[in-house]
C-alpha cells in the first residue's frame, strides 16, 4: 500500500459520495478531516450526535525513538504501513461508510457510519491494535509498534470537533499510563465485555445452532472479467456484540480454543451451498494453522467432498504465510495430500508479512494471491508496478497464477491485467455476497 498512502489531497478521485466507504489519508492535521467527515456525513444524510457515528483514535507510543533508531525514511514507511493495515482492516471489517485519516504526528484517525454496540466497537478496537502491532520489516530491520487507541460514540447533540478533541485528550492520557492499551473519551464507561467463558458458550451456540453465516466474495478472470468461482468467508450476527467479521470471528475462536470446530463448520456449510453451482465455478475456502496442525483435517475435508459430491478439482484451499510458520513441513505433507487429490493450493496475503520464497519452493502451490497492500498504488507509484511485474513474472517461473486481492476500482482492475495476473477479486465488481445473492450474481453471468 505504500504509493497509494503519500501526502496528497486526491483521494476523492477514487471514491465517489455514493462509495460504501471511503478512505482519507495523508493529509497533514485533522482540519481537512473535520471538513471531510462534515461533507460525507452531510452526503449520506447523517445528522451528527446520531449514536452509530463512532471514531477511534490511534496513536504510536513513542514513535520519535523509531524515526531516531531506524531514521525518518524508516519512520515514514512504517506510518504508510500503519495506514495500509488500519485501510485494510477497515475495508474488512465495516460495512458503512468508514475513513481512515492521518491525524497529525504518529497519529491516525478511523470514523464510521454504522449501527454498532460499545462491546462491538472494543472489539474492532482490540483486533485493529493487534493489526498495527504486527512486526513491520524494513530495510533498517524490524519495527515493533506500541498502539494506543482512545474509542468514542458521538453523544446526543455534539458537534464533530467536540468528539475529536474528547478523542485527543483521552489519547493523550492513555499514552501516559502504563498497560493502558485501549480506553474510552472522557464520559463514557468502558464496556465491562463478556468473559472468554461467555464468548466460548456463545460461538459454540452459535455453530449448533447454524448461526455463522457465510458470505461468498465473487472472483473474476482477466482480461475478460468472467465470474469464475467465490471466496467463503464468515460472519457472526451476535445478538449482543453485533456484527462480527471474519478476522474478529476467528480471533474469538482462538482465544478459546475453537477455531478448529469454526473451521470444521464453514467449510461443511459452504459445500453445501456450492454443490448448486455450474460446473465452471471454483469454490475457495480459507484454511488457518489450526487446521493444519489437526492429524485428520485432510481426511475429514476429503470424506466431506465425497459426502456433498463436490468436485475436489473445483475446490481451492487458501493458506496463509503465519499458518505455516508452527511447521512448514507438516503444512507441506497435508497440502500434497491435497494436491493429490485434484485439491488446488493458494498462498493467501502473498506480500502481506515477510514473503518466505522458501514457501515456494517447499510446497505444492497453484496460486500466489496477492495482499491487497500489493496492488493498492499501481497506479500512482512506478515502484509498486514494479514490484507487482516481478512478481508476476516469479509466479510465471513457477508456473503458478496470480490472483489479485482488494481491487476497488477500475484503474486498479486494468493494470493487474495488463500485468498479467490471471484472476481478481474486488469492490469494484462485487463485495462479499449472501449465497442468495451470488446465485443471482451467477444466473445473470450465464
Amino acid at each position: 500500500m505504500r504509493g497509494h498512502h503519500q501526502a496528497e489531497d486526491s483521494s476523492e478521485d477514487a471514491f465517489g459520495a455514493s462509495a460504501p466507504r471511503e478512505r482519507f489519508l495523508g493529509s497533514p492535521g485533522t482540519e481537512s478531516a473535520r471538513s471531510r467527515i462534515a461533507e460525507w456525513l452531510a452526503s449520506e444524510g447523517i445528522d451528527e450526535g446520531r449514536a452509530h457515528l463512532h471514531a477511534m483514535l490511534v496513536g504510536l507510543r513513542r514513535f520519535d525513538a523509531v524515526n531516531l533508531a531506524y531514521g525518518e525514511a524508516a519512520g515514514d514507511e512504517a506510518l504508510e504501513e500503519v495506514a495500509a493495515r488500519m485501510s485494510n482492516f477497515a475495508a474488512g471489517e465495516l460495512e458503512g461508510r468508514w475513513l481512515v485519516s492521518r491525524a497529525g504526528g504518529g497519529s491516525f484517525l478511523l470514523l464510521a457510519a454504522e449501527p454498532c454496540s460499545r462491546e462491538r466497537w472494543q472489539l474492532v478496537a482490540d483486533e485493529l491494535a493487534e493489526a498495527v502491532a504486527r512486526p513491520i520489516p524494513t530495510p533498517s530491520g524490524v519495527l515493533r509498534l506500541s498502539p494506543r487507541l482512545a474509542l468514542v460514540r458521538m453523544l446526543e447533540g455534539e458537534a464533530i470537533d467536540l468528539m475529536l478533541d474528547r478523542l485527543g485528550q483521552s489519547l493523550s492520557e492513555a499514552t501516559q499510563r502504563q498497560g493502558a492499551r485501549i480506553v474510552w473519551a472522557n464520559g463514557e464507561a468502558t464496556p465491562p465485555g463478556r468473559s472468554s467463558a461467555q464468548l466460548e458458550a456463545d460461538l459454540l451456540a452459535a455453530i449448533e445452532r447454524d448461526e455463522i453465516e457465510v458470505l461468498f466474495q465473487p472472483q473474476f478472470s482477466l482480461p475478460d472479467d468472467r465470474l469464475v468461482g467465490a471466496e467463503a468467508l464468515a460472519r457472526w450476527n451476535h445478538p449482543e456484540l453485533g456484527r462480527i467479521g471474519a478476522s474478529a470471528l476467528f480471533a474469538i475462536a482462538e482465544r478459546t480454543d475453537h477455531i478448529v470446530p469454526l473451521s470444521r463448520h464453514i467449510a461443511r456449510k459452504s459445500l453445501d451451498l456450492a454443490q448448486a453451482w455450474p460446473a465452471r465455478l471454483r469454490l475457495s475456502l480459507n484454511v488457518t494453522a489450526a487446521d493444519l496442525a489437526f492429524g485428520s483435517y485432510a481426511r475429514q475435508l476429503l470424506d466431506k467432498l465425497r459426502e456433498t459430491g463436490f468436485p475436489p478439482n473445483r475446490l481451492t484451499l487458501e493458506v496463509t504465510e503465519q499458518s505455516l510458520i508452527s511447521d512448514v513441513g507438516l503444512a507441506a505433507q497435508i497440502m500434497a495430500e491435497f494436491a493429490a487429490n485434484g485439491i488446488r493450493m493458494a498462498l493467501d496475503d502473498f506480500g502481506a508479512g515477510f514473503c518466505n520464497f522458501r514457501y515456494l519452493k517447499l510446497l505444492p502451490l497453484h496460486y500466489l494471491k496477492l495482499d491487497r497492500s500489493m496492488v493498492d498504488g499501481i497506479g500512482r507509484d512506478r515502484r509498486d508496478r514494479a514490484v507487482l511485474r516481478a512478481i508476476v513474472a516469479m509466479a510465471k517461473a513457477l508456473d503458478l497464477e496470480v490472483i489479485a486481492e482488494g481491487i476497488e476500482s477500475e484503474a486498479q482492475r486494468t493494470r493487474v491485467a495488463a500485468e498479467g495476473c490471471a484472476y481478481y477479486q474486488g469492490f469494484v465488481r462485487a463485495q462479499p455476497m449472501s449465497a442468495e445473492m451470488f446465485a443471482k450474481l451467477v444466473a445473470v453471468s450465464e
